[in-house]
């Protein structure tokens, strides 16, 4: 910053005798006085300039945000497949986590960020009721995953009242909602058992349904990193649009970065949430 340049009245008086030295006070306040000017509109166009560059960031933000709807679940087969019309890749797989978060759904997250895997967490109300909870599926979704409806209580909805049913559903949307913001797009049914009644509050809340084409980490058999990371890649049940379940499990946590390479070492890509209708 400049300093003002300060003169006594006297010796402004003397200045001003002297003829040629005062007309050098007024051009140096002159001087200062373009240099300022020239200063201030600098700065205008520095923030102009900066102004331009958020609008830009937040432009290609929102257009990373965005992303281009190109894929639907199809309600007979359960597997994902590209929307008529559009060129989407049907070699594709999508990976949803059940159960979340309880024991490892924020270490699953972790290891689905760091190689770059969108995967859906479908979440049950009894793992999010406390804060610490809480705060974990608020971790899990501003790492960028999709958060999933898989009913308040796990309860079997065949089981249930027609009441209870609202009540597993309605009121796990506003839990999550509470949380993190925004409600529930994609739900599951415990044991993938809908009733004609859970479909239509389903479908009243705007969410697609879902169930799943394989899974296995419930098996004795496959209550181990090898054999459940083997079998979700090798199964012959595997194929285009497959819709590839797991649940928030200690050997499912160890096998998730073996079966994300494995599925891509077979040429199948990852299908990104975003892009599902």
């Amino acid at each position: 910053m400049k300093k003002w340049l300060i003169i006594s009245a006297a010796s402004l008086f003397a200045l001003t005798a002297c003829g040629g030295q005062g007309n050098d006070v007024e051009s140096s306040t002159d001087d200062q006085n373009e240099n300022e000017e020239t200063e201030n509109t600098e700065e205008t166009a520095e923030d102009e300039n900066s102004e331009e560059d958020n609008t830009d960031m937040n432009e290609e933000e929102t257009a990373e945000d965005s992303a281009e709807i190109v894929y639907e679940i199809n309600s007979d087969l359960w597997t994902v497949q590209p929307i008529e019309g559009t060129d989407a890749d049907p070699e594709v797989v999508l990976l949803t986590i059940d159960d979340a978060p309880h024991d490892h759904g924020v270490e699953m997250a972790k290891t689905l960020k760091e190689l770059d895997a969108p995967a859906i967490f479908f979440v049950n109300g009894h793992f999010i009721d406390t804060e610490e909870k809480a705060e974990e599926l608020r971790e899990i979704h501003e790492m960028g995953f999709e958060i999933g409806n898989h009913t308040k209580t796990h309860q079997n909805l065949r089981e249930a009242t027609e009441e209870k049913q609202r009540e597993e559903i309605i009121e796990l949307n506003d839990m999550i909602e509470e949380i993190i913001g925004e409600r529930p797009r994609f739900f599951r049914a415990p044991h993938g058992i809908n009733t004609d009644y859970s479909r239509s509050i389903v479908e009243d809340e705007g969410m697609t349904n879902m169930n799943w084409t394989y899974g296995y980490d419930w098996e004795t058999d496959y209550m181990e990193k090898d054999a459940i990371a083997d079998i979700m890649v090798n199964t012959e049940l595997l194929g285009d649009g497959g819709n590839l379940l797991m649940h928030d499990r200690e050997w499912s946590a160890d096998a998730l970065e073996d079966i994300v390479n494995g599925l891509r070492d077979k040429g199948y890509d990852l299908v990104d949430p975003d892009q599902l209708k």
